[in-house]
């Protein structure tokens, strides 16, 4: 089991060009040698036969889960906003910090622009500005609980419907997800999404098998928090009447009425969020079935590198597995977790990050194959080698590609703009004609790292280049607005500017060069990776002679 480990690790090297994955792709993030990688997935397999025979995880395996998930995530905490997408999260969870909580309800997808977005998660990141300060320490320590309690979570729900082993298999099976670790820290929905759907399977299947009005009342507010959470969790949600099925048939006391009474009580939620904001919902509808649905079929990324690449292969093949062992066992719970991913699979969703929220059920449906291994010790190694592989590759692989990309520049630039002097910093975006990015969403995205106000005048990009992106994925960046807090006029002389640009040290605008007359250059931020087409170098510029 040892030497298959190592030898996946071997092989997924030697095939990772066909690892299309739009982020961390193999193809990008092992571009050299395989002896680093070998080296070290050897010594993680190494300790995983140790761990397979420990005492583990004890007498709490929940709260094992949910710290040692949390102690992971928080390793991801040094990587940058890859994501563009942050920076409208970030916009929107700022309005609701400077506006207050009443305005951002009154105002959220009217004059605070919504995209396809839905409420939930913009508006927790604004509490946390509220009540932590404008940090992204405090959003990185929010999501990262947000992703322990999914494992947890995953164990109580793989308990619930089998046993603890399955439970805490399935919980650990979730840091066999590379991918996933690096979501964990990102200002963006998939993981909290991940966390509130869980919450609701689980709750609903508590509910059904125990009863009580206490019980009831915590599934509809999950169900509710769930479906105000993303849209794409809205067919996910349909594993809740297979859950009901299921569970009759396993005799749950009174589950048509329970059943019925989470129904009613959520849906009567949701639909008075989706009353008050007809207008608003029926416009993001209709651009989500007029642009994005169809446009999933462009941007998607093959199953091949979401589950052998992104996924460790060891729990792709236990989750297969799983389905030939429940129809032996002619065992029904396994469609309460199988059912959300065949809704995807259905749905022909092919990127990876609308599977991010239905991982748990994956790892629900790897804990149940591994029971087709009968001896235990070979059982937990096979987890122990899948858990500490994938620990290998997202810390020595995709974190350092991510701490290497321009992305990192923003967040340099933010810390440095925080220790000079200057209250207010200027930025200037200038064209990038080659990007499919509109590059004033950096604008927020530096806001993030730096605690100094920020002032930038939008002007709107050429027609053409907006035009030209209609159909693309990064669509929404064109359609970004200034924000009023950006709005306060530009700085005097003592004013520090940021020019985020394309390229380090390359000729500027003849509007940009004379904006910087009186100013000389401090310091250059120029880190590139070399894959992404859109770049963030930051240069900075403080008053005061030029040399």
């Amino acid at each position: 089991m040892s030497l298959l480990a190592l030898g996946t690790v071997a092989a997924l090297f030697l095939f990772r060009s066909h690892d299309d994955n739009r982020l961390t792709s193999w193809q990008w993030v092992f571009a050299g040698g395989p002896a680093r990688l070998e080296v070290l997935a050897a010594a993680g397999i190494g300790l995983a036969n140790l761990a397979a025979w420990l005492p583990f995880p004890g007498r709490r395996p929940g709260a094992v889960l949910f710290l040692s998930s949390y102690a992971v995530g928080a390793f991801f905490w040094g990587a940058p906003e890859v994501v563009v997408d942050a920076s409208r999260y970030f916009t929107q969870a700022k309005h609701l910090e400077t506006l207050g909580l009443g305005t951002f309800l009154a105002e959220w997808g009217r004059g605070i622009p919504a995209w396809t977005d839905l409420p939930l998660v913009p508006l927790l990141h604004g509490l946390v500005f509220r009540l932590a300060g404008e940090s992204r320490i405090a959003i990185q320590a929010f999501t990262t609980l947000l992703f322990a309690g999914a494992v947890a979570l995953t164990h109580r729900l793989g308990k619930a419907l089998w046993d603890d082993e399955v439970g805490f298999a399935a919980g650990a099976l979730l840091l066999g997800i590379p991918y996933l670790l690096t979501q964990v820290p990102a200002m963006l929905v998939d993981v909290p999404t991940m966390f509130f759907l869980t919450l609701a399977l689980f709750a609903f299947t508590r509910a059904l098998q125990r009863g009580g009005a206490p019980r009831i009342l915590l599934a509809s507010l999950a169900v509710f928090l769930a479906a105000t959470s993303k849209y794409s969790t809205w067919p996910l949600l349909t594993a809740l009447p297979v859950a009901w099925v299921v569970l009759r048939k396993e005799g749950a006391p009174g589950p048509l009425r329970i059943g019925l009474a989470v129904v009613s009580i959520s849906g009567s939620l949701v639909a008075a969020a989706l009353l008050l904001g007809r207008e608003v919902f029926a416009g993001q509808l209709a651009l989500l079935l007029g642009y994005q649905v169809p446009g999933l079929r462009r941007w998607g990324e093959s199953l091949a590198s979401t589950f052998l690449f992104q996924v460790h292969p060891f729990l792709t093949a236990a989750a297969i597995l799983s389905v030939w062992i429940a129809l032996r066992r002619r065992d029904r719970r396994i469609a309460v977790v199988l059912w959300p991913l065949l809704v995807l699979l259905l749905l022909r969703v092919n990127r990876i990050r609308y599977w991010i929220p239905a991982f748990p059920m994956l790892a629900l449906l790897g804990a149940y194959g591994l029971q087709a291994v009968r001896i235990r010790e070979v059982r937990r190694l096979v987890l122990t080698c899948a858990v500490a592989s994938s620990l290998v590759v997202a810390l020595s692989g995709y974190l350092p590609f991510l701490r290497g990309t321009s992305a990192m520049n923003l967040k340099a630039a933010g810390e440095y703009l925080d220790a000079i002097g200057e209250s207010r910093v200027e930025v200037l975006t200038p064209p990038q004609p080659d990007s499919e990015v509109n590059p004033a969403v950096a604008v927020p995205l530096l806001d993030l790292y730096t605690s100094k106000e920020l002032v930038y005048v939008y002007r709107d990009p050429p027609r053409s280049q907006a035009e030209g992106v209609e159909r693309s994925a990064l669509r929404f960046t064109w359609e970004y607005r200034n924000p009023g807090y950006y709005s306060a006029g530009r700085g005097g002389a003592e004013t520090a500017i940021a020019v985020i640009s394309d390229a380090a040290g390359g000729p500027l605008p003849e509007g940009v060069e004379q904006r910087l007359s009186g100013h000389r250059l401090a310091r250059v931020f120029a880190a590139d990776e070399g894959v992404f087409r859109f770049k963030t170098m930051v240069a900075v510029y403080r008053a005061g002679p030029r040399e």
